[in-house]
């Protein structure tokens, strides 16, 4: 038996949102370093709504960085990849991080994105997290599918709970200003040498702190993120070896790859859905997060949309479609709605792109019933064949905040939850937090812990959401799967750029909230032949014309105030 697979939730329209729940199974986090601080547009200090925090104010705002001593990677981080574990765990030869409880006993109600049926409240789970803690977490799950509904309707009355986490892909329309509303400064709990309270939220890298800067204020509790791209080209390993096929290293390689392998009469296909590999290949700026469509080219400010690489990327993902190398699924649009990942395991298709998390998910998931099954993960290259030009994701996506009326005591429960959830791989803490109970939730075989039925409901994206450590990959079970991950992230790091705005938090003007929503599913479109190139260069035209401009025009001031980040 092996540890379940962490699984992503249906129905993501998105990288981050497809495999974030890699961090249930492994600690999440980014690099420290690297990210100057820029100077805020608007004024920070004045409580400015539009604009993001830096300079500083920024360095008054964050927390000390104080890196954690009581766990050392297998592999250490390089070039923003992760850190890895490969050594099987002994349960008893565990690390205390958090020697003395810090919660005084405190209610604290928390509203997180759930994906799958939330267990009881009282369930052990909860209970013993609460007994660590020292705190009553009393959880209200909600549908994540429908998340976004629910959060603007929370958010807009006055009943808020205690806790609110926000993903960063829900981060939309009106849903900033409102955090920047409704929720708590911590700077006072946090900032600077204050965070040394808290050892473990102290560990959290730099940069992910300063995603969490919000309206001229410290705001948010982060699950930071390895900055290299999350999204890798998975190929079946063993299928490849034993039919002779070779890994592309180009997309016309790849083309004809697919070419080879596509027999529709005998079901099986060459690939999914590859847009966000075709966006990696073609340099696309990152679209998962708006102030990341933006970047400085040859000294102009360029939106993503507008540059030539965005549509050879279509144009390269709706030639797969057209010429039927993609599985019949996908063309329905199907991969946003469902998993692929079972076909993908049957054999009826041999590529597709999905989360670094499914790498390792899809192989322990076929270990028992099919052992022969290997999973590897293709380095990703230039239009030409040669090296990528990569761009970092943020090194924060998700966010717990604090009710602006919570009482001190409250806010000060949290911040001992949190503490707990931030601990490193490899401590108490941590295993309670992902694994639950051992007896109730898992089982040790080999150095490995494996999660029943009972820990698949209930240990299951909760505490993690809170507050997670510095981003981590271990997998006991399967270390050659940890060493390839993170060797991928390494190697692909090394072609990883950032973008202009890199690394802040940006809040645009509520105006301009809605201006691009409906590229995506203009993609899409495109990409199953329902649209054309033509169609997506009139939609650019117009979004210029409707409010695109003037956004650049913002957006260029704010960089003319700050100056872009540093690569």
């Amino acid at each position: 038996m092996t540890p379940n697979a962490a699984s992503s939730p249906s129905g993501s329209p998105g990288p981050s949102r497809r495999g974030f729940l890699a961090s249930t199974a492994v600690a999440t986090a980014a690099v420290a370093g690297g990210l100057p601080l820029l100077a805020a547009c608007g004024g920070a200090d004045k409580g400015s709504r539009e604009g993001t925090t830096s300079g500083k104010d920024a360095k008054r705002l964050l927390p000390a960085y104080v890196a954690g001593n009581v766990v050392t990677p297998d592999i250490p981080s390089k070039n923003g990849s992760s850190m890895g574990f490969t050594a099987k765990l002994d349960v008893a030869g565990l690390k205390t991080s958090v020697p003395t409880k810090l919660g005084k006993g405190g209610k604290v109600t928390v509203m997180s994105p759930f994906w799958g049926s939330p267990p009881k409240q009282d369930n052990p789970y909860y209970t013993s997290m609460n007994a660590l803690t020292g705190v009553d977490v009393r959880w209200r799950n909600q549908d994540g599918n429908t998340y976004d509904q629910k959060l603007g309707a929370v958010l807009a009355s006055s009943d808020v709970p205690d806790v609110v986490v926000v993903p960063g892909w829900n981060m939309m329309g009106k849903i900033p200003s409102a955090v920047i509303s409704k929720f708590a400064d911590l700077g006072p709990y946090l900032s600077g040498d204050g965070v040394k309270d808290y050892p473990n939220l102290a560990a959290i890298p730099t940069d992910a702190w300063q995603r969490s800067l919000f309206g001229g204020k410290l705001m948010g509790l982060p699950m930071p993120a390895s900055y290299v791209t999350n999204i890798v080209p998975l190929y079946r390993q063993d299928v490849f070896q034993r039919e002779g096929y070779r890994v592309p290293t180009s997309p016309d390689e790849f083309t004809a790859l697919c070419k080879d392998i596509t027999n529709a009469r005998a079901k099986r296909w060459a690939c999914g859905d590859m847009k966000w590999t075709a966006f990696n290949i073609w340099g696309v700026f990152p679209g998962s997060d708006k102030p990341l469509w933006w970047n400085l080219v040859d000294g102009k400010l360029v939106n993503r949309v507008e540059t030539d690489a965005y549509l050879e990327a279509l144009e390269w993902t709706r030639k797969l479609f057209a010429a039927g190398y993609v599985h019949p699924d996908f063309k329905l649009g199907k991969s946003q709605a469902t998993d692929p990942g079972a076909k993908f395991a049957a054999g009826e298709f041999l590529i597709y792109n999905n989360d670094i998390s499914s790498w390792y998910g899809q192989r322990a998931s076929q270990a028992t019933q099919n052992p022969d099954f290997r999973i590897w993960g293709m380095d990703l290259f230039g239009p030409d064949g040669g090296d990528p030009t990569l761009w970092a994701a943020e090194p924060a996506g998700i966010f717990a905040f604090v009710n602006k009326k919570a009482p001190e005591s409250v806010v000060r429960d949290v911040l001992a939850v949190a503490n707990v959830t931030a601990a490193p791989y490899g401590t108490k803490e941590w295993m309670m937090t992902n694994y639950g109970v051992e007896g109730t939730h898992y089982t040790m075989q080999n150095g490995v812990p494996v999660k029943n039925d009972r820990g698949n409901n209930e240990v299951n994206n909760a505490f993690v959401m809170i507050a997670s450590p510095a981003s981590t990959l271990a997998h006991p079970d399967f270390p050659d799967i940890t060493e390839g991950q993170v060797a991928w992230q390494q190697k692909m790091g090394g072609f990883t750029r950032k973008t202009s705005f890199w690394g802040l938090q940006i809040t645009e003007p509520s105006r301009y909230a809605n201006l691009a929503s409906n590229f995506e599913q203009l993609e899409d479109d495109i990409a199953r032949g329902h649209k054309k190139i033509s169609d997506m260069q009139r939609a650019v035209s117009d979004w210029k014309r409707q409010g695109g401009d003037k956004l650049r025009d913002w957006y260029r001031k704010l960089l003319d105030e700050n100056g872009p980040a540093a690569n």
